[in-house]
């Protein structure tokens, strides 16, 4: 997404954390509304699986994959080095507040920046596959990258305000 001063930033639809202080305080104490989820993650060797269930136990996400050296053959990268460039630019996410009058700014700075690509053997996601949001054949997976051991931090950014009026803060 193009921003206001002619930056570039990413919409996350939704945040997710088993963490229940994250989930009271997001968007309250620091920015982005958190839901409260549970993760299920399997690391064995090189080989992964995922899964993240919401309060209810419906599932949101799940994704098992291996540790591999290059991305697909279909991937719209045309190498790791491309797509680890892509979502290194792509640090400042916004997702929606819980009032859905503005867009919670929150940036993701790293030390020492480093991707695997995965190969993907399954992949399953309810939001992409809500038919009301993406109709048969408007979206397909593309790829994944891994990233483990990185030092990281989080910083909040000014929000973006939703409809015509600016709200005071």
């Amino acid at each position: 997404m193009v921003l206001p001063d002619g930056g570039e930033g990413v919409f996350i639809p939704r945040r997710d954390t088993t963490s229940v202080l994250n989930a009271l305080a997001g968007g309250r104490l620091f920015p982005g509304r958190h839901h409260l989820g549970r993760f299920e993650v399997e690391e064995r060797g090189e080989h992964y699986a995922i899964r993240l269930k919401n309060r209810n136990g419906q599932p949101i996400l799940s994704v098992e994959a291996d540790v591999t050296d290059q991305l697909p053959e279909a991937s719209v990268f045309g190498s790791v080095e491309e797509a680890s460039a892509f979502f290194e630019a792509g640090s400042l996410g916004y997702s929606p507040s819980a009032d859905g009058g503005r867009l919670d700014g929150l940036e993701l700075r790293t030390h020492g920046w480093h991707v695997q690509p995965l190969a993907v053997r399954h992949v399953q996601s309810s939001y992409f596959e809500d038919r009301q949001r993406f109709p048969p054949g408007s979206v397909r997976f593309d790829s994944a990258l891994l990233m483990r051991g990185l030092q990281h931090e989080w910083h909040a950014r000014e929000p973006l305000y939703c409809g015509e009026e600016r709200q005071a803060v």
